[in-house]
């Protein structure tokens, strides 16, 4: 009797039990069951054996609306070429981003703050709804950064961020650009670096008659050379080197050109290690604990990292689930110097700190001083200690970091202040260079735009402290960034004689006695909604207080009288952010 050769298997074809290392893909891919899903995957590039692997997601943050990110897609192809190559499936999906610079002194910076909340919620959607094991984010910007480690936090898949890198400098050069300067002012530009805080201080310049139209034009023409991130330790490039400290990017990442090879090789690679990170079952959670938010607090102390650090770290550690609040800024900072003489206050931007080592060197330092937590793990899957064990020291004769005994500030620039002005605190930058203590004169304002025009026509005068009130998370909302305000200050020539105080934020790139992040905020009712002209307010960095120097029983009256704003919108993304945002001195988070 002669027998049918056997049918094929239908099983054979379909895609085989899970491996431990297709966690969440298998959910997706896995079974007859699934096969519209692996039909619609064939058809964005999937082969059959694809199924079979890991899934990295890609997040990239590219985008034309501003230079910070223009370059990512590229990093975002060398990503996925990268986990590709580590036998991986990478799969490219993109977020939003906003430009903070561009949108400077307008109402549209009200949405900034705001986008930290959409990416890390976009970022989490995407992952979750489409089964990735693991996660590659790249950021080139202020708020998509810590967006992106929020997101790792929430998901606890294996991730690694890459930052998208910094910008180089720009110049003023070749003979028909000189020829358009006066030609007392061509010494003074000739040599001069130039990045966007060039452009916002030289408004405040004009507007005081020591630049004319023509050297405007020119600063403005030439300040931004390319593809990058805002070139001195501002935000943005604070926020990569935290992230490095706090172990969730690969070494050096957080200083690198970002049109290098050297970034192109780190996005590369990052794509490679996550697969790594998944086979060894290390997840975000693993990294960031209590004592790595330590690492990155110390890291922006000694670079004389922005106020904003202060602001996301808490959002990101509250993600984590990790209890960071205010006060431990000031207990690491009693003890960890200012190291860093990088702009806004310092001479130097972020491209030259790269061309001498970035801040390895710099965390060996840290390390060695006994500064560090070196038994953090991080995303290479060694801890801090391993990963800096053969990192060289800064060149002989640099000046851009400081040694140990001879900081440019002996503790932290970032000073936590509470006073009746501040009952649940402040954020203050004070460098040193423009004292300790401030005390003068209250000239209040309702709103950033008015604020900025009083500076510019000459209203604000020596010894005021400017008030800008109802820019907070809720009164704005969105808790926008005062870089237009107090760079028009430095321009002015004010920098030394006039303090400013919001309970909205600043640029990294504002400098000046400045404080931000006043709790509660106007719109809540704090103190700082009470103020009035000629009121005295004193700063003291000394004893930590910010004091609106009236009678308790006067500011209690005030109080008393006080009632709340209606809300500057009733609908749309401002308004959903305004009912569910928290407090600032928790990091202004939604969940």
């Amino acid at each position: 009797m002669t027998t049918k050769p056997k049918a094929p298997s239908r099983k054979a074809n379909l895609i085989s039990p899970v491996s431990l290392h297709r966690e969440h893909s298998k959910l997706v891919v896995d079974g007859a069951e699934r096969a519209a899903s692996r039909a619609m995957l064939h058809a964005v590039g999937f082969a059959r054996e694809d199924f079979k692997k890991s899934q990295i997601g890609i997040a990239s943050t590219w985008s034309m609306v501003t230079p910070c990110n223009m370059h990512i897609d590229g990093l975002a192809r060398q990503a996925e070429a990268g986990a590709n190559t580590a036998g991986a499936k990478g799969v490219i999906f993109g977020t939003i981003t906003i430009s903070d610079g561009i949108s400077m002194g307008t109402e549209g910076m009200k949405y900034s703050l705001v986008s930290r909340e959409v990416i890390a919620d976009s970022i989490e959607t995407v992952m979750g709804c489409e089964g990735f094991d693991g996660l590659v984010a790249i950021g080139g910007c202020d708020k998509n950064m810590p967006a992106c480690v929020m997101a790792m936090a929430r998901l606890n898949r294996p991730s690694i961020f890459v930052y998208g890198g910094t910008i180089l400098p720009g110049c003023i050069t070749g003979v028909l650009a000189e020829r358009r300067l006066r030609s007392d002012r061509r010494e003074k530009f000739a040599d001069k670096k130039l990045d966007v805080v060039s452009c916002f201080e030289a408004v405040g310049e004009h507007a005081n008659g020591q630049l004319d139209d023509r050297e405007l034009a020119l600063i403005e023409e030439n300040a931004i050379p390319g593809a990058g991130s805002c070139g001195g330790m501002y935000t943005a490039n604070t926020m990569a080197s935290a992230i490095e400290a706090l172990g969730m990017s690969l070494p050096n990442s957080s200083a690198q050109n970002a049109t290098s090879p050297a970034k192109a090789a780190d996005a590369r690679a990052a794509g490679m290690a996550v697969f790594d990170l998944i086979k060894r079952g290390i997840r975000p959670l693993d990294i960031m604990t209590k004592e790595a938010f330590e690492n990155a607090i110390t890291v922006v102390i000694a670079l004389g990292g922005s106020t904003n650090a202060v602001l996301h770290l808490l959002a990101m550690a509250h993600t984590a689930g990790v209890a960071l609040k205010l006060d431990d800024f000031t207990r690491i900072g009693a003890r960890v110097p200012v190291l860093a003489d990088l702009k806004p206050s310092g001479r130097f931007l972020m491209s030259e700190l790269v061309a001498i080592g970035g801040i390895s060197p710099l965390l060996r330092t840290l390390l060695d001083a006994g500064l560090l937590h070196g038994d953090c793990m991080t995303v290479t899957g060694r801890t801090m200690a391993d990963n800096l064990k053969r990192v060289k020291p800064y060149p002989k004769g640099q000046e851009i970091i400081r040694p140990l005994d001879n900081p440019i500030k002996k503790d932290s620039h970032l000073v936590v202040l509470y006073g009746n002005l501040a009952p649940d605190g402040a954020v203050a930058k004070i460098s040193g260079k423009e004292g300790l203590t401030f005390s003068g004169k209250a000239i209040v304002f309702e709103n950033e735009q008015t604020a900025l025009a009083a500076i510019l026509d000459g209203r604000v005068k020596k010894g005021h402290v400017i008030v800008i009130r109802h820019e907070g998370p809720v009164g704005g909302p969105g808790m926008r960034e005062m870089l237009s305000p107090t760079s028009a200050v430095m321009g002015k020539g004010l920098g030394k004689d006039v303090a400013l105080i919001t309970d909205g934020r600043f640029s990294g790139g504002s400098h000046g006695f400045v404080v931000g992040h006043i709790t509660p905020e106007a719109a809540l009712g704090g103190p700082l909604a009470v103020v009035k002209n000629g009121d005295v307010i004193t700063i003291d960095a000394n004893t930590r207080a910010l004091t609106l120097d009236i009678p308790k029983a006067e500011l209690a009256a005030r109080l008393a009288k006080w009632k709340a704003p209606k809300p500057a919108y009733t609908r749309g993304v401002l308004a959903k952010y305004a009912k569910q945002v928290g407090t600032a001195s928790r990091g202004a988070v939604t969940d």
